[in-house]
């Protein structure tokens, strides 16, 4: 079971993952930890991690406050993005002061863990693949994971339905986000599922055919 929310001023899509228990991951927590912990209830689920798929606010700015409300449920990310939850105001760029707004503990979580490139992350029964994909943010993954009825891909800001993540943020590269599109995503299967960021879901094939950014990649 795949359940998303797009949340906050940024539309941020969270995405509730479990497959066939009452635990779950959490992929990607926007400072908007009340809509998220709600999500979990109504579905009567025990998170045992959550995962943030790159380090801007509007993907992380929830995750402590969701962490304290789960304390043994760590928070991972690539450690390439470390400083952006260390320091999220420093990194919200336009979105600084609607985060003030939020009134959210904007302090670094406890328990933290890194993913790196290739690692597989076991939690709430299921196995999550690490790609980094290094463009939109130095540290941007993408997570793939096998479900009881098929496997799907996690992109985060590096692969949305008609796009892709923008590069012109600190940190961003237009040649390292086309790098790693050409040699970890594109290779995947056609058929393969893909829950953005942002936006609706889409797969590799749809994207491989008609998306102006990879048609020349």
């Amino acid at each position: 079971m795949i359940v998303g929310r797009s949340l906050w001023v940024a539309g941020t899509n969270t995405w509730i993952v479990s497959d066939d228990n009452q635990e779950c991951v959490i992929i990607d927590c926007p400072p908007d930890p009340l809509a998220i912990v709600a999500l979990v209830n109504h579905y009567n689920l025990t998170p045992k991690a959550i995962i943030t798929t790159h380090g801007h606010v509007d993907h992380t700015g929830g995750a402590r406050s969701v962490s304290q409300r789960y304390p043994e449920s760590p928070v991972c990310r690539h450690p390439d993005d470390a400083h952006y939850l260390r320091d999220p105001l420093q990194s919200s760029g336009m979105l600084r002061e609607a985060l003030r707004e939020t009134g959210l503990d904007l302090s670094e979580p406890e328990l933290i863990q890194d993913l790196h490139d290739g690692d597989r992350f076991k939690g709430a029964g299921m196995e999550f693949y690490t790609i980094h994909t290094p463009g939109h943010t130095p540290g941007s993954i993408c997570l793939q994971v096998s479900l009881s009825d098929g496997k799907v891909l996690f992109t985060g800001d590096h692969l949305f339905k008609g796009s892709v993540g923008r590069t012109d943020l600190p940190g961003g590269s237009t040649e390292l986000l086309n790098q790693s599109m050409r040699e970890k995503i594109l290779p995947l299967r056609d058929d393969l599922q893909v829950f953005p960021g942002h936006g609706e879901t889409t797969t590799i094939g749809i994207e491989r055919r008609s998306n102006p950014y990879l048609i020349n990649l």
